[in-house]
């Protein structure tokens, strides 16, 4: 039998985060970046590499990929640059955004299966707000969520439990009775800090780390595993 947090009777809403749990956007994070680089005369970089950088936000991801290629140069990365290379993404991955990503398998039964049950849906992501509605947009799974929060919408993101705490104030559901939904310790260090029961896709990102030693509730294949447990079972 599952354990009884695959049990969707137990909830009243999901907060379900973007990237690396419903939609594998790392082809778009390495076309972004790649002609950001060179846009700035910089060498590029691999999906593997960008891999463990995705999931803290625009910042934390432009800041690395920097460091990353002027390591070998010995180069430090100045504000200068920084501002640049900032300016350089947000016009690419504008243009990028949704061509070289996928839903992954089992989200939109899964969403499905939860819009079936009564839940109510937020999407809650560290992307920029401006970037994670277009992308939802595109791969046809806005209109499943009530609200969509990126990581600009609150003065901190995810680890931080700001984000959740703000959206079941939003939802006014209890943290208690809102599951957080996502691939990487930062959703699940926000849902231990805001109070919400946490399961995590195994398929995600989570900054290169194995997610089954991330402390979560749950682990689970697809969306489609909680379909697997009757209410009440």
């Amino acid at each position: 039998m599952k354990p009884l947090v695959f049990d969707l009777s137990r909830y009243d809403a999901a907060i379900i985060d973007l990237d690396g749990t419903m939609v594998d956007t790392l082809g778009d994070f390495v076309a972004a970046l790649g002609l950001m680089l060179n846009e700035l005369g910089l060498p590029g970089i691999t999906a593997e590499t960008v891999e463990p950088m995705v999931g803290k936000g625009s910042e934390h991801l432009i800041s690395s990929v920097l460091d990353h290629v002027l390591a070998p140069t010995v180069a430090v990365r100045t504000a200068s640059l920084f501002d640049r290379a900032w300016t350089s993404y947000q016009y690419h991955y504008r243009l990028v955004n949704g061509r070289q990503s996928a839903v992954f398998p089992g989200v939109r039964e899964g969403l499905e299966l939860f819009r079936s049950r009564g839940l109510r849906l937020a999407c809650i992501t560290n992307k920029p707000t401006d970037f994670a509605r277009p992308l939802l947009a595109a791969k046809g799974l806005d209109g499943f969520f009530e609200v969509v929060f990126g990581g600009d919408a609150f003065e901190r993101k995810k680890p931080d439990p700001m984000p959740l705490v703000k959206t079941c104030e939003y939802l006014g559901t209890s943290p208690a009775r809102t599951l957080m939904l996502g691939d990487s310790s930062n959703d699940a260090r926000a849902a231990r800090a805001a109070g919400c029961p946490v399961v995590l896709v195994t398929y995600g990102y989570n900054h290169g780390e194995p997610v089954r030693d991330v402390d979560a509730d749950g682990v689970i294949d697809a969306f489609t595993d909680f379909g697997s447990v009757r209410a009440g079972a």
